[in-house]
């Protein structure tokens, strides 16, 4: 059983400052370099082992690559003035069927990485004056600054980089 709590179950309470988001700037760019750091340490069953039929540490990553458009299109939310943001689907069926363990790894880092620097220039792009504002999360019901939906993106990262450390452990 895995130590790291589901991710649905999280709930989110954003009453830090929009100021905040040079960090989380900075955080996401860091994302790629941890990512890669806990994947390259082990060996390919390692990394692709799917205990329970889960996702394997790959797929972990895979996923944090499925959702790279995802998070474009709703920092785009809050750059262009929509109404709320952009849906997403809670079955994930994007990684399922990706097979992102036939993925040769470098590959997939390097994609990753080429992603979240878009991301990442879009997000220092924007005026500062954008993180503050709201637009309401579709699956939380609950509105989100555009710095909140940047920490939710480092969340959403850390969740599975903790998800990805626990399997790699696990399997050496």
């Amino acid at each position: 059983m895995s130590a790291v709590p589901r991710w649905f179950d999280r709930k989110f309470v954003f009453t830090f400052s929009a100021e905040l988001y040079p960090n989380l700037c900075v955080r996401l760019r860091g994302t790629p370099s941890r990512l890669e750091e806990i994947l390259r340490g082990g060996s390919p069953s390692a990394r692709k082992r799917k205990p329970d039929g889960k996702w394997s540490a790959q797929e972990h990553a895979g996923h944090l690559l499925d959702l790279e458009p995802l998070w474009l299109q709703r920092l785009e939310n809050f750059a262009g003035g929509a109404g709320e943001l952009a849906v997403t689907d809670l079955a994930n069926r994007k990684t399922d069927e990706a097979n992102h363990n036939a993925r040769a790894l470098d590959q997939l880092l390097a994609e990753f990485r080429r992603s979240r620097n878009t991301l990442a220039d879009r997000a220092e792009a924007l005026d500062s004056g954008l993180y503050e504002r709201t637009l309401m999360h579709p699956r939380l019901k609950q509105p989100m600054r555009l710095v909140d939906h940047l920490y939710f993106v480092a969340e959403h990262d850390d969740h599975h980089l903790a998800k990805i450390w626990e399997l790699m452990r696990v399997a050496s």
